[in-house]
This record gives C-alpha cells, sequence and structure tokens, in this order.
C-alpha cells in the first residue's frame, strides 16, 4: 500500500490585499487536487473583486491590480462560498489538505464566510475534521536546524521542486502540493507510519511550539509583535466591549 505522500492530496492557497487574516480580502484562490503522484492535477481558480481597494504594495506581489479584478472578478460572497464547498467536498472524501502557512489562508476564509455569507468555515465542514498538512510547519520541525528561510520559494528550491509564477495562487497551491510529496520522501522513516490524521495532530503540537519560540526570538529584539500559536485556524477574536 503506497504512503500517504504518494496517494491523494487537493492543496488550497489564496492571493489577498494583505496580511491581516481579520480584515484583508482576498483577491483570487485556488484548489488543486491530485490523485496521486504523476496523476494530472485538478484544477479549480477563483478571481475575486474584493469590494475594497487592493494596495499597491499587495498588486507588487501578485500581478492583480484593482482594474483588473473588477473587469474580471467575481463579488465575494458566491465565490467564498464555493471555495469552502470545494473544500469540504475533499474533507469528506478523506483527501488531505496541503496548505502552506495555514493559519493565514484559513483564517481568511473563515472570516471572509462570516463577512458574506454569515457563516464560519466550521459550519460548511458540518463537524468533519480537516486533515490539514502544512509544508512549513513540516519542514520547520523535521530540519529544525537548517539556516536560512523557510517561505514557499525556499522550501521549492531546497527540496527540488519547481515554482513557475509564484504568488500565483493555482502555481503556489501546486508547488506546496509537492513540496509535502518531497518531505514526506525524505522524512519518510519518521513519518510513513503516521497517518495523515496523527500528523495533523502533531503539527498542532508542532506550530505552537514554533510559535513560542519565535515569540521569545521578537521579545529578545526588542519586538511586541505577537505570534498566534493556533493552527490551522485562529480562534476569533474577542468581541469588543
Amino acid at each position: 500500500m503506497p504512503s500517504w505522500f504518494e496517494g491523494p492530496l487537493a492543496a488550497f492557497d489564496t492571493e489577498t490585499t494583505g496580511v491581516d487574516v481579520e480584515h484583508d480580502r482576498i483577491v483570487s484562490a485556488a484548489l488543486v487536487v491530485q490523485r496521486g503522484t504523476g496523476s494530472l492535477p485538478e484544477i479549480r481558480r477563483w478571481l475575486v473583486s474584493p469590494g475594497v481597494p487592493v494596495p499597491p504594495a499587495a498588486t507588487e506581489i501578485h500581478g492583480l491590480t484593482d482594474a483588473h479584478l473588477q473587469r474580471h472578478g467575481r463579488w465575494p460572497a458566491p465565490v467564498v462560498d464555493e471555495v469552502a464547498r470545494a473544500i469540504a467536498e475533499q474533507v469528506t472524501r478523506g483527501t488531505p489538505l496541503v496548505i502552506m502557512n495555514a493559519p493565514f489562508d484559513l483564517t481568511l476564509l473563515d472570516r471572509e464566510l462570516k463577512r458574506h455569507r454569515n457563516s464560519s468555515l466550521a459550519g460548511y465542514l458540518s463537524l468533519r475534521s480537516m486533515t490539514v498538512l502544512d509544508p512549513r510547519v513540516l519542514d520547520k520541525h523535521l530540519d529544525r536546524y537548517r539556516k536560512g528561510r523557510r517561505t514557499l520559494i525556499d522550501l521549492c528550491e531546497h527540496y527540488g521542486v519547481e515554482l513557475t509564477g509564484a504568488h500565483d495562487a493555482a502555481a503556489d497551491a501546486a508547488a506546496a502540493l509537492h513540496v509535502v510529496r518531497a518531505v514526506g520522501r525524505r522524512f519518510a522513516s519518521r513519518l510513513e507510519t503516521l497517518t495523515p490524521a496523527e500528523l495533523h495532530a502533531r503539527q498542532t503540537v508542532w506550530y505552537a511550539a514554533q510559535a513560542r519560540g519565535l515569540q521569545a526570538w521578537f521579545a529578545l529584539n526588542g519586538s511586541d509583535e505577537v505570534c498566534d500559536p493556533a493552527w490551522p485556524l485562529r480562534p476569533d477574536l474577542p468581541a469588543a466591549a
């Protein structure tokens, strides 16, 4: 029986107006499904007219302008509904979800669903549990003493994964999927006996430890930046008094 990292995987990615999951918006999204190593991927893409200006700094990263999104994008409400249903379909099938820096993309999607659909990601999953594989968390735990950055571009270079068109949601999702397969093969002796569900559970612990370590580093360097230890989805902010 093939190991989980050779089997079905689905990868999700977004491009956004910024990095604040509570207030920024999705401008594009993609879901890439590959039934097994070597099979052709099934790709779904969404383009969103977010209803708010896209900052120039965000456009510099993903290349999506206000004019392009207003002409070719769709309103957020039906798009985030379709995205959430597509993810829920993969969860129902038992397909692990590959999401690079999962707390960003999943939390942003959750907030967009609350903003535009008066729902949540959990509401679409109907008590079914996601199994998430985050290449950044896996790599950082399994090769923790390696120096250097661990962006998707860095991980692709390290694991020999081709990434053409970085910061395109579909390209990034596909690359993250292949990175997870490469991580699985490189660390097979430590991973192949674990199920994706067991790996999901362990990543919640690994990510929290990584967040604490980063928080300590920030404090040591005089920064007041806060690292949320929640993975793969951040809880709602407390209501204002």
